[in-house]
């Protein structure tokens, strides 16, 4: 079944956010869904809900022979959530260079993860280019490639179109097929964010371009362990378009039931250390 990966040139774009919040729509709607963090930054579980202190997770237990059905942990939002784990410098490279010689250490992993009907599994790719992502992108079936609306991510457009960014050959070229971009933080009135999601609507031809209004709830959001899509405003229904549109690319179940969303107590920064 589908694998959507969620991919960057640069961080700091909101890639994480997304991620998690497309699984939990997708979740809502009835799919089974697996959410696999490749980043080590190890950011994904916040967002889903688990808690700061707990560090284990499916990257960081690889080399060791962790399976994934070992590491899945279920999350409220309904998702399946493998969380790469903690990952001390020198553990990092370690893997870095096990996944260079042993591609298939995870790749096989994953392939396992795809093959169960009515499954979907969304990764969460760390920025730029790495061993993990190159083991999993070819069993994508789309790739968001997220950036901002400003003049650093407009400089990169043309290697996303390119598929540059992905690498070179004959796999990059038919991955840049699969890829649709994501604008994040989109501010539609002010001239820059309109030049470049006209820029990028050119770039990208007949692949898809999505927008994500900047919107403070977004930010707002995991501080009050919650998704943005749980929340009100525009960032939060770009977000649940951002997810139809996948849903319907990929031809999968009926839309997500509306629930009442309560006020925001930001209660997540009370248990990361701060006093009240």
């Amino acid at each position: 079944m589908p694998l959507i990966a969620f991919v960057s040139p640069k961080g700091g774009v909101g890639k994480t956010t997304l991620a998690a919040s497309v699984s939990a729509v997708l979740a809502a709607r009835g799919a089974e869904v697996i959410a696999l963090d490749l980043d080590p930054q190890n950011a994904l579980r916040l967002h889903l809900g688990v808690p700061i202190h707990e560090e284990s997770g499916f990257l960081a237990g690889l080399p060791d022979g962790l399976r994934w059905q070992e590491a899945l942990r279920q999350t409220r939002a309904g998702v399946g959530l493998l969380p790469h784990g903690h990952t001390e410098p020198k553990a990092s490279l370690d893997l870095t260079r096990l996944l260079l010689e042993r591609p298939d250490l995870l790749g096989q992993q994953v392939r396992e993860m795809v093959s169960a009907p009515g499954r979907v599994v969304i990764v969460d790719a760390a920025p730029g280019p790495s061993p993990a992502l190159s083991a999993v992108l070819p069993l994508a079936d789309v790739i968001c490639v997220v950036l901002l609306a400003d003049s650093g991510s407009a400089s990169l457009i043309p290697s996303v179109a390119s598929g540059r960014f992905l690498g070179r050959g004959t796999l990059a070229s038919r991955a840049a097929l699969k890829a649709m971009l994501v604008l994040n933080q989109v501010d539609l009135g002010a001239p820059l964010s309109d030049a470049v999601l006209e820029f990028a609507q050119q770039a990208m031809g007949e692949r898809p371009v999505s927008a994500v209004a900047r919107d403070p709830a977004v930010a707002e959001a995991l501080a009050d362990r919650r998704l943005p899509v749980e929340g009100v405003g525009p960032g939060s229904e770009d977000i649940a378009l951002l997810a139809e549109t996948l849903a319907k690319r990929l031809d999968l179940g009926a839309p997500p039931v509306e629930k009442d969303r309560g006020r925001p107590s930001f209660s997540a920064l009370t248990s990361w250390g701060l006093r009240r």
